[in-house]
Order: structure tokens, then C-alpha cells, then sequence
């Protein structure tokens, strides 16, 4: 199959199998209101067909690059940091990919736009209304801010040159999926963060395992024997994991929308039957490219893999369309729902929890479907890495285990527990969700030592491509990484941060928005992190700064936050005011003496981290006083001794001077 058939075929699937189920399912059938016009059926068929191309872009556009950076090896392993050979025609499909991506994404806000406010394209100022659309609403900045960072990956695909660009790009075609989940058929109003984060697991896993399908049927004419084997194996590694986080996000999203065995019975539930066969079948081929198409191919034999690959690539393009007929098709109503939400229905997207009391605080649990699954990810992988040293006759600190486990336990605690169930209603648990996932968690984290654990367990690569292992030696010793993980730096981001943070709009962005949510909780996470990391890390990375000097970081660092945490107490004025007070909570304090409350929460714990630091400081420090010492007893062995004997002579030639005119005697040259 030449590469512009394969381009024809995977763009024109889709939107074919997304009509058609629309056109099954009565999806293509105007909904007349009365009082309101609708947009016509130019908007009608070029919704979905536009969505279509612009979804199968974005995978191409993420899957060609996660190949590209994890499993394409280069030319000659010389080359590795070039972009060259394969890499570079999967680059060259990429930018053109990112571009269909860029101007669907443009169309569709049209079609959007046209669709809510039904107008036809072709009305009087209808340009003007769309851009107003892409800046002022939430549904429509997402759309734009998808295509504005599609328009960065493309122009980078192009200018890319060395194997880091290629990762940038990465994270960044990675970084706008997000706000397609956000914009898909989970948002809705209960559940809206749970469906959203569902939603960006089952858009990340398809990505990949579609995107990087296309890329190995596009890229294969440009690898010889091995390179092709070895890619396409490492493909298949990432397609397994792929299709359990596809199958896993997939069965919990449909629990969210479909209340009851009944709801199959419905459109939604109809076309969502249909795509999880067409799942099922690539699972099939999945399962044959593990046992038998690999070892094909490994002999020679790739005509028959090619042909299964190339089915294999249609179906999963397929399931692709009946996703976006699925994201066109309203999900069936429960029976007996309410017609109103409540107010705290409405801002939380779940009911409002019951008074706090002490139980609350052991039993109050709401599983974050974001961070668990995060934590327990980080928390089994450091095991597995552990047993994998044991396997092989290497031994690990039970002391670094047990502080990476009980961080990720702390920090499912902050994020699942009462903190994460009672952080957007009250703002005393805000603050101790705050200082848990800001200094706590990170400290037991880097008392873990991670990179050091990943650099010894990973697999070296010796061909040229960049596995987890490479990739992650290239992020430690990168500037970025060496200018963050300075002492200096990290303070400065910590300090300035939190008072940045709350004496803003941000801290009120932060409860309103899940995003901004998701993105304070890393952020806090990340900046007590590396201010950990240069006190007390035992990882590999900058020079860190002499002890004593890292003593004065922390007592600087804490003493600005106790500064904080007062001059919070004694403030009259209540932060967030238009979301604590239009909560309308009638359970607990005052907003002002619940503020009070979380700043002295926020002073006071504050201290154990500290004694943690403090503790693990003193231990680094005695340590690093007794590696000095025997450095020094192995070179004087070395030496027998050399330093002491030419100061001991040195001072025995003093003594034999004469003493000059005045009576004292002049120091000889040392």
C-alpha cells in the first residue's frame, strides 16, 4: 500500500462509518425547537464529518510522534541525536497531520458555533460571532486552544533537527488531547470531572495505539529487517498497554452514562455496542501480532503481517468514526433524575458532602479518578522495579520503599480522602490537602530516590532509539532541569508560588475549574518536589549546595511560609468569597473563622515536613562527613600518607631557618 492510500484510507473511514451510524440512529435528523431556528444541514453533515478528520489527525499527530521518539531507531547509532532516516519521514507526516489537525479544528469551531447558535455559515457577521465563540466561551476556547497547540507541533515537525525537539513536541501534541476530552461527549454536569478524566485516559490510548499504527504502516518502507522488527515490537508493547487503558476507561466511562442494563437498548447505548466490537476484533489482531506476526516477520515473511496490519488499521479507524458518532449521540437519561441541579450540584458536580466531623476525616472517601490511578501506577512500578533488582541480585533500601509507597498513600489520602472530598467546601481542608501535596508528599517522594531506582532497573538501549531509561537521563542533565533543581530556584518557586497562588484570581480559578484544578495540585507537587530534591535527594543531578547553606534554604524557605500562614490569620478579608459564600453551605464555621482555621492548619503543619527535611539533612550530613573521611584514609594510603609528610616538613624547615636581624626567622617556600 503506498503512502497516499494509506492517508486516503485512514482520513475517509472515519467519517463515513461516523454518518452512517448517525444516519442508523436518527443523529442526522434536525431537532426542531419552537422559537428557535437551526443551522441547516450544511452544519448537519459538516459537523461530524469535520470532527472525524479533525480526531484522526490528532492521532496520526500523536501516535506518528510516540513512535518517532520511543521506538524508530536511527540510521547508524551515531546518529542518535539527529533526526534523520525514519524518523524524519514520520516528522514530515506529522507536520502534515498537525496541519489537518490545525484547520479541522478551525472548521469545527465554525460548525460549532453555527450548531448552538443556529445559524447558518453564511450569515451576517457570522466570522466575528465565531471568534467572539473561540475567546468568551469555555467550549469554544477549548476548541481553539486544541488547534493553537496543533499549530505548534506542526510548524515544530518541520524545524525539528535534533531527537529533544522531538520529545517537546510530544509532550505538546500529548498536552492538547486534553482539552478535546474536554469539549468530547463526557462533559456533562454530575460526574463532569470523573467523565472528563475517563475521557482523556480513552483519547490518550487510542491516540497511540491508532496514531502509532499508522505510523509503522507509513514508516516501514523506510527500515531494514532488524530496525523494523524492533519497532514494530516496541509498537505492539505500547498498543497492549494502549488497548488495557482503552478497555479500562472505556468500561467506567459508559458506567457513568448508562444507568441500567435498559440504556443498551438506546442510540448511545447502540453505537457504543458498535465500537467496542470493532475494540474487540483489534484486540484479536493484537493478540496475533504478539504470537505469530512478529515471528513472521523477524523471518522475512511480512506480506501477510502487512495485510493483517493494514485490516487491523481500517477496523481500529472505524471504531475511531463510531467514537465521534457516539460524542454526537446524547447519552439516555436516568429515570426519575431532577430537572434542576442544586446549587453545590451545579459548582462541584457532585452532591454536597455531610457535616465534617472527626469519623469524616478517617471515612470520607471519593476516589479521584485522575491521581489514583497516577499513584498507584508510581507506586507499583517502584515495586515491580525492586522485585526486578532482587530477581537479578541486587539489593534496594527497604527505607527508600517504604517512603515512596507511604508517599503515594499520603498522597491518595490528601487527593481521595477527606482533603480531596471536603477541599472545595471548606477552606481549612483546602489547606491541609495544600500542605500535604506541597511539602509532605514530595519529601517522602524524594527520600525514594525514583531516578536512581528507574536508571538501574530500566533496559539500556544500545541502537540509537530512546527508551524510558534514555529518555529520562536526558530530562536529568537538561538545563531546564539543572536551573530548576538549583536550591536558589526551587525556594524562589515555592515561596513566590504560594503567595501568587492565593492572593489572586488563581486560588478561585482553581476550585472553579478542573483544569486549573488538576494543574495546581502538579504544580505544588512539583515545586516541593525539587525543593526537597536540592536539600535532601540522594538522585542524581546538579551540584547541590553545602550543607550548611541548605540548612539556611530551609529555615528561609519555612520561615516565609509560617509568614504567610500569619499574615492569612490576620487578615478580615475572605478569599474566594464568590465560591465559598454562593456554596451555601449550612454545616461548620464562618467563612472567616474557617479561614482562620486553614492558616493555622497551614502553619502548623508545616512543622513535621520540616522536622523530616531537618532529620534527613543531618543523616545526608554525617554521611557525606564519613564519605569525606575514608576518601581521605584510601588516599592516604595511597600516598602513604603524602599531605601530612610534606606538612611536616614544612614546618621542620621553618624551625631550621635562621633567625634574620630582628631575631624572628623567615618562613621558607613551601
Amino acid at each position: 500500500m503506498s503512502r497516499a492510500t494509506a492517508v486516503v484510507l485512514v482520513f475517509s473511514v472515519a467519517p463515513v462509518v461516523a454518518l452512517g451510524l448517525l444516519a442508523l440512529t436518527g443523529g442526522l435528523r434536525p431537532e426542531e425547537v419552537e422559537g428557535f431556528s437551526t443551522a441547516g444541514p450544511v452544519t448537519r453533515l459538516g459537523l461530524p464529518i469535520t470532527q472525524a478528520i479533525r480526531d484522526i489527525a490528532a492521532l496520526v499527530t500523536v501516535g506518528a510522534l510516540v513512535v518517532a521518539a520511543t521506538c524508530v531507531p536511527p540510521s547508524e547509532p551515531s546518529k542518535a541525536q539527529v533526526v534523520e532516516g525514519a524518523r524524519r519521514k514520520l516528522l514530515d507526516v506529522v507536520a502534515m497531520a498537525a496541519s489537518a489537525w490545525l484547520w479541522s479544528g478551525v472548521a469545527l469551531l465554525g460548525f460549532t458555533y453555527s450548531e448552538v447558535a443556529g445559524l447558518p455559515l453564511t450569515a451576517p457577521g457570522f466570522a466575528p460571532q465565531v471568534v467572539d465563540f473561540a475567546t468568551q466561551v469555555e467550549f469554544g476556547r477549548y476548541l481553539a486552544i486544541s488547534s493553537a497547540l496543533a499549530s505548534i507541533v506542526a510548524v515544530g515537525a518541520l524545524r525539528a533537527r535534533q531527537t529533544g525537539a522531538v520529545g517537546v513536541y510530544t509532550v505538546t501534541a500529548l498536552m492538547a488531547l486534553w482539552p478535546i476530552a474536554l469539549a468530547g461527549h463526557a462533559a456533562g454536569s454530575l460526574n463532569h470531572n470523573d467523565a472528563v478524566n475517563l475521557q482523556a485516559m480513552h483519547v490518550l490510548g487510542i491516540s497511540v495505539w491508532v496514531g502509532g499504527l499508522v505510523a509503522v504502516v507509513l514508516v516501514r518502507s523506510a527500515l531494514c529487517g532488524p530496525a523494523l522488527v524492533d519497532t514494530v515490537e516496541r509498537y505492539s508493547t505500547l498498543a497492549g498497554w494502549c488497548l488495557l487503558l482503552v478497555a479500562i476507561s472505556g468500561v467506567l466511562g459508559a458506567g457513568l452514562r448508562l444507568y441500567g442494563p435498559q440504556a443498551l437498548s438506546s442510540p448511545y447505548g447502540l453505537v457504543l455496542g458498535a465500537k467496542t466490537a470493532a475494540l474487540f476484533v483489534v484486540a484479536a489482531f493484537g493478540w496475533w501480532h504478539r504470537r505469530v506476526g512478529i515471528r513472521h516477520l523477524r523471518k522475512g515473511q511480512s506480506r501477510a503481517f502487512h495485510r493483517i496490519v493494514v485490516v487491523e488499521l481500517v477496523v481500529l479507524v472505524a471504531a475511531a468514526g463510531a467514537g465521534v458518532a457516539l460524542s454526537r449521540t446524547p447519552p439516555p437519561a436516568p429515570s426519575g433524575a431532577a430537572e434542576r441541579l442544586t446549587v453545590a450540584q451545579a459548582l462541584l458536580g457532585t452532591d454536597m458532602p455531610e457535616a465534617l466531623r472527626a469519623a469524616e476525616w478517617f471515612t470520607a472517601w471519593k476516589p479521584d479518578s485522575f491521581w489514583l490511578p497516577v499513584a498507584l501506577l508510581a507506586a507499583g512500578w517502584y515495586v515491580g522495579a525492586v522485585l526486578r533488582l532482587r530477581d537479578r541480585g541486587d539489593r534496594w533500601p527497604l527505607g527508600r520503599t517504604v517512603a515512596w509507597v507511604g508517599g503515594w498513600a499520603l498522597f491518595v489520602w490528601a487527593t481521595s480522602g477527606a482533603p480531596g472530598v471536603y477541599g472545595r467546601v471548606l477552606f481549612s481542608m483546602h489547606m491541609v490537602q495544600h500542605m500535604t501535596i506541597a511539602t509532605a508528599v514530595p519529601t517522602f517522594l524524594v527520600l525514594g530516590a525514583p531516578v536512581t531506582l528507574a536508571l538501574r532497573a530500566l533496559t539500556r538501549r544500545t541502537d540509537g532509539s530512546r527508551g524510558p531509561r534514555e529518555w529520562l537521563l536526558g530530562f536529568v542533565h537538561s538545563w531546564p532541569a539543572r536551573i530548576l533543581s538549583s536550591a536558589p530556584v526551587a525556594a524562589a518557586l515555592f515561596v513566590i508560588s504560594l503567595a501568587a497562588f492565593y492572593y489572586s484570581s488563581l486560588f478561585e480559578l482553581a476550585l472553579r475549574s478542573h483544569t486549573a484544578h488538576l494543574l495546581m495540585t502538579f504544580h505544588f507537587v512539583l515545586t516541593g518536589y525539587l525543593l526537597a530534591n536540592s536539600v535532601v535527594g540522594i538522585d542524581p543531578g546538579p551540584r547541590r549546595l553545602a550543607h550548611p547553606f541548605r540548612v539556611l534554604v530551609i529555615l528561609v524557605t519555612f520561615g516565609f511560609h509560617a509568614l504567610f500562614s500569619v499574615s492569612l490569620m490576620a487578615t478580615q478579608q475572605v478569599l474566594a468569597p464568590t465560591w465559598f459564600g454562593v456554596l451555601d453551605r449550612s454545616w461548620g464555621r464562618t467563612l472567616l473563622d474557617d479561614q482562620y482555621l486553614g492558616a493555622s492548619l497551614g502553619w502548623a503543619l508545616g512543622d513535621y515536613p520540616l522536622a523530616i527535611l531537618g532529620v534527613a539533612l543531618i543523616v545526608s550530613w554525617v554521611k557525606a562527613d564519613r564519605r569525606e573521611r575514608r576518601r581521605l584514609d584510601r588516599k592516604a594510603d595511597r600516598d602513604r600518607d603524602l599531605d601530612l609528610v610534606r606538612y611536616n616538613e614544612y614546618f621542620a624547615r621553618l624551625n631550621a631557618r635562621p633567625p634574620d636581624v630582628s631575631g624572628r626567622s623567615s618562613p621558607p617556600t613551601p
